[in-house]
């Protein structure tokens, strides 16, 4: 190691000492153990262009243990992206481009959020998946206009978490050589030593998943490090695991203990830290000159790979203008124009279940839109989401079609890297049910505003005999408590055409809660089903002075409908709404919400879910039919019955709202 490369490592490590001890609290000792290889990443090895950091050729670096943030803000910043030393000085301050954990869309050269260990590693995958579509699409002979890698530091937290099993395990089926994953082996968590916990064989568990695996035994040896970077890099058919053996809090006194993991140093540790690396200790952030114009090498180093592939882009827009275009517009999440345009309306002569609607619309959209792909966690042939005339990535990375296995999890935090990735609209879907397993990354999409979608089915206790273990209850309320989510639960085949065009349009994440059961088709003709959804809810059926307000989504809309004649045999005049989304509806106006739901005039919400949160729209007199208990195995129309799904029961409903 040169005299430079020292001075440049040691700017780094102790500019996260600094930051975290000025905000008196955050994760040293990852940082200062990793500032050798993110020296070598950012400085020596990434293809990136700190000035135009959304390049779209650019390497991408993905931090999963993003406790260790200030590792990458201060590379950042020393690579000459848009942070300055006085955000690193704001660290974990209100708005800073340092904020706890990296954070997608609000600092400059973040990939993805992390911080939920193992969800930066799934999501690494999702970016290398979304690399090795588009250059298969898009490359032609000596034309790779998509060629980088996606570079991801696990701790081991990260690869103790469940996701990383499903992420590890996909990754090696689909062969993601341009994956290059460096795990910290520390020996440390915040516990205390691994051995409490985590005894497993780590290189011999992945090399059973097909990675490519290497140990560097010496995290401060930029010699075996580089060589094991340049091994990583020739490997074209696996994905790279390179172990690396580390000293959390190197070069402080609580080096190698659980005491520097998850705190500040404290002035004193602080002190005997820099005069450990022969640094004046009564100095704060503190940047030799000479360290930061080496850094910044990769300012210079980008600029020119950067010139180097927009030449060649030139040229493969000469050879191959549509393609071009076409990547120009996906890029730039650009839709094309009428890109609805073979959704036609359904016929009403025969039920359809939504899910199977849905997939008719996916085809549909397929036609115009080729950045949609995606698949299902082993449930292709149940949740119809299947593009019936394209090949399996897994066989053709042209192919549109993923079998992401039975990793829900994992599934939808690669669907978040796809997304983050850009040129591609991915989705994944499976039984609504199994959402629970993979919240923490649905959560995730909604933070980033990626442009992620989740479809589910068998939405509710109307799939059946399957029973409680597999029907909905909770579910929809819960994920629409998640902020900057949107949910779509449409109520017949027509409002699935249009919720499905919503979900590409808005460029957010969404999710869709699809019907097992077939349902009937709602007359476009007569209802403004294609319409009506984009305002969240609107009236499927009006009457003059009603009585009272029914609102239903989903497959209760139809029971509803069904049930009018009983309403009206009672004496009731109903004004019908259909909500197939509460984000949308909470967007609108408040005169059109007024409109909706009027004051003055009892509610009835019916939908087979939780009840809460129904009150908002319904009021405190309102009645809520719903499902606040688990389900039962039995055919999907008894259990509907059996749960209060009856004309008598919503008469009965009606009654108690108008004497309240």
């Amino acid at each position: 190691m040169s005299d430079l490369d020292k001075l440049s490592i040691d700017t780094l490590r102790l500019l996260a000492v600094d930051a975290i001890e000025r905000a008196k609290n955050g994760h040293p000792g990852a940082p200062m153990a990793l500032s050798p290889l993110a020296y070598l990443l950012y400085a020596k090895n990434m293809v990136h262009d700190p000035v135009d950091f959304k390049w779209s050729n650019r390497d991408r670096f993905v931090l999963s243990n993003g406790h260790a943030s200030m590792l990458q803000y201060g590379s950042l910043f020393l690579s000459g992206y848009d942070v300055s030393l006085d955000d690193l000085k704001l660290f974990r301050e209100w708005h800073s481009k340092a904020p706890g954990h990296p954070e997608y869309g609000f600092t400059p050269g973040v990939e993805v959020t992390t911080g939920p260990l193992g969800q930066g590693f799934g999501m690494s995958v999702g970016l290398a998946i979304a690399e090795k579509h588009l250059a298969a699409v898009y490359n032609k002979p000596d034309m790779p206009i998509v060629d980088h890698h996606t570079y991801c530091i696990v701790g081991d937290g990260c690869l103790m978490e469940g996701i990383s099993h499903e992420a590890a395990s996909l990754a090696g089926t689909l062969k993601l050589g341009k994956l290059i994953v460096f795990y910290d082996d520390n020996l440390i968590s915040l516990d205390g030593p691994t051995e409490l916990s985590y005894t497993e064989n780590v290189t011999e568990r992945f090399e059973a998943y097909h990675w490519h695996v290497q140990y560097v035994d010496d995290g401060e040896d930029l010699k075996k490090l580089q060589q094991a970077i340049n091994i990583a890099k020739e490997e074209k058919e696996k994905p790279s695991l390179i172990r690396v053996r580390t000293i959390i809090g190197y070069g402080s006194p609580k080096a190698g203990t659980k005491h520097v993991h998850g705190e500040a140093l404290g002035a004193e540790a602080t002190r005997k830290t820099k005069e450990f690396f022969g640094w004046d200790p009564d100095k704060n952030f503190v940047v030799p000159e000479e360290a930061k114009k080496n850094w910044e090498q990769a300012k210079t180093r980008g600029a020119e790979a950067h010139a180097k592939w927009s030449e060649l882009f030139e040229s493969y827009k000469a050879a191959h203008p549509e393609l071009a275009a076409e990547f120009d517009r996906t890029i730039q999440a650009e839709l094309p124009k009428d890109f609805a345009k073979d959704i036609k309306p359904f016929p009403t002569d025969k039920p359809i279940a939504t899910r199977t609607a849905g997939n008719v619309v996916l085809e549909a959209l397929g036609k115009n839109v080729p950045e949609l792909i995606g698949g299902a966690a082993d449930l292709t042939s149940s949740t119809k989401t299947i593009f019936k005339d394209s090949a399996s990535f897994a066989d053709d990375p042209k192919g549109k079609n993923i079998f992401f296995g039975v990793r829900e999890f994992g599934m939808c935090a690669a669907v978040n890297g796809m997304a983050a990735h850009g040129g591609i609209i991915p989705f994944g879907s499976t039984f609504f049910v199994f959402s629970d397993y993979a919240r923490s990354a649905i959560r995730m999409a909604a933070l980033m505003s990626t442009h992620s979608l989740f479809i589910f089915t068998h939405d509710s206790i109307g799939l059946g005999a399957d029973g409680p273990t597999h029907q909905p209850v909770e579910h929809l309320m819960a994920l629409r408590a998640i902020p900057q989510l949107t949910d779509f639960r449409p109520a017949d085949a027509n409002e699935t055409a249009t919720c499905w065009t919503l979900a590409v349009e808005r460029k957010n994440a969404s999710f869709m809660a699809l019907s097992r059961q077939d349902l009937p088709v709602l007359d476009s003709a007569k209802y403004p089903v294609l319409e009506g959804p984009r305002k969240g809810a609107y009236v499927l059926v009006e009457q003059e002075n009603p009585d009272v307000i029914l609102v239903a989504t989903g497959s209760e809309v139809s029971f509803v409908m069904k049930s009018l004649p009983d309403v009206e045999k009672a004496g009731f005049k109903a004004r019908v709404i259909s909500m197939p989304s509460f984000a949308i509806f909470e967007e609108q106006e408040e005169s059109y919400k007024d409109s909706i739901f009027p004051h003055g005039v009892p509610k009835v919400s019916v939908e087979a879910g939780a009840t809460m949160g129904w009150w908002k729209y319904i009021g405190r007199d309102g009645v809520a039919i719903g499902v606040d208990k688990f389900g039962a195995s039995a055919p999907g129309p008894e259990v509907m019955e059996k749960y209060g799904f009856t004309a008598e029961n919503l008469v009965n409903a009606i009654k108690t709202a108008k004497s309240r």
